[in-house]
């Protein structure tokens, strides 16, 4: 079986969560084959017992983006890499020629470029949508939080992100939470989606509590979300935080960050910005509290992961905890409560230790990598299998591929005329 991986851009994971979930799924890809006693513990919702194929797939990766100095070597993991360009008919050939079985587009506007390019040169290969993070609803949440205005799902990228995933044969979902909303707002139906989430591997945290110190905050600078919880931090609710404890340091860690290296600094109010972690988990597992302050986004945070997995107790919104523990008690919308919960776990043992243990309960029984990293091939197989019924049945995805798909090409070939 040969699945090919487009990429929006070269994977970093040490940067970015979307480029840990790209190494995920080609992880995944790559695995020779399914444990089957592993499988046939409990599982969480939505999670179904995969078959044994023993066979590994031939995964290549293909981007029109350059590699940056801190890409994934894809090459050491055993995928095939390539390079291509938008709006260029050689890209039609090409694809041809390697006839893959699977096609996963990352994030909608891959699809947008290469969908009716593959659909035309390899109608009979599975096409598949992983949209990393449902980027609607993380542009309707940032005009809310700027404006005040209503919350708007309905707006400009929601139709072509919906539109994407109607093309597709299948989408997968990071967050529980956006499928749920899909259904409800969108009327997506449940056999077009797939929710398969970060899977993790947990080992046993590094330091304990008298050994840690200091609080952490961490993520792409690339990412805006990131950027406004960093600001929202400094100015909101690192204050309160360092009137209560006077001696203790925030420490703010981010790729793609010394544009804002001036602002984020302020050493007089306990405020260091440290630019890039090289080993974020090694990093993290130093300190005593992890801050996720996120107010807008979407998908899954993967520093809270990180949390989980150096057994840092980790002080979020709703935002930074939807999709992963939101029902939980650990999330504060406001900067006072936020600040009061993270000086309650720095001052307490007892509390960052009961903290601790059930985040890591909480990670092992929702988002273990046993449970989760084998279901990839086995939606594949399952969706390949009812392929073509599903395509018949879906009417609308059908209208946007006459429609949408033509227009995009037309445009794709103008482009492509112009540059000749």
């Amino acid at each position: 079986m040969d699945c090919l991986l487009i990429g929006k851009v070269w994977p970093e994971p040490s940067s970015t969560a979307a480029g840990r979930r790209t190494q995920d799924v080609l992880r995944a890809l790559l695995a020779d084959s399914v444990g089957r006693a592993t499988l046939l513990r409990k599982l969480p919702t939505g999670a179904v017992p995969a078959t044994t194929t023993g066979s590994t797939w031939n995964v290549h990766f293909a981007t029109a983006a350059q590699r940056g100095l801190h890409s994934l070597d894809l090459e050491a993991m055993g995928v095939q890499t390539h390079s291509v360009a938008v709006n260029d008919a050689d890209f039609d050939q090409w694809i041809q020629s390697l006839a893959p079985d699977v096609v996963i587009f990352d994030r909608f506007m891959t699809e947008e470029q290469f969908g009716w390019r593959v659909a035309e040169q390899c109608p009979d290969a599975l096409r598949v949508l992983d949209t990393s993070d449902l980027h609607c609803l993380r542009i309707a949440r940032e005009q809310m939080l700027k404006t005040g205005a209503p919350l708007n799902l309905r707006n400009e990228t929601a139709l072509r992100e919906i539109a994407a995933i109607y093309r597709s044969d299948l989408t997968l979902m990071i967050s529980n939470f956006e499928m749920e909303l899909l259904g409800r707002e969108f009327a997506i139906p449940e056999d077009l989606l797939a929710y398969w989430p970060f899977a993790i591997n947990l080992t046993e945290p590094k330091y304990n509590f008298n050994i840690r110190e200091h609080f952490i905050l961490i993520g792409s600078f690339l990412h805006l979300p990131n950027l406004d919880a960093a600001r929202w931090c400094k100015q909101a609710i690192w204050p309160k935080i360092r009137e209560a404890l006077p001696t203790a340091e925030l420490h703010c860690y981010g790729s793609y960050g010394d544009r804002y290296a001036a602002e984020l600094n302020a050493p007089k109010d306990g405020v260091h910005f440290k630019g890039r972690a090289e080993d974020a988990l090694d990093t993290m597992s130093r300190y005593r509290v992890n801050l996720a302050p996120i107010r807008y986004g979407a998908g899954l945070k993967g520093k809270v992961f990180d949390g989980f997995q150096t057994g840092t107790p980790t002080v979020m919104t709703p935002i930074a905890a939807e999709g992963i523990c939101p029902n939980e008690g650990w999330s504060q919308a406001e900067a006072e409560a936020f600040a009061s919960d993270a000086v309650r776990l720095y001052r307490s043992r007892q509390a960052w230790e009961a903290r601790q243990s059930a985040e890591r309960a909480l990670c092992l029984d929702r988002f273990n990598a046993a449970t989760w990293m084998p279901q990839l091939q086995y939606f594949m197989d399952q969706a390949q299998g009812i392929k073509e019924k599903r395509r018949q049945q879906n009417f609308v995805g059908q209208m946007l591929r006459h429609h949408s798909h033509r227009s995009t090409e037309f445009m794709s070939r103008w482009i492509e005329a112009k540059n000749k």
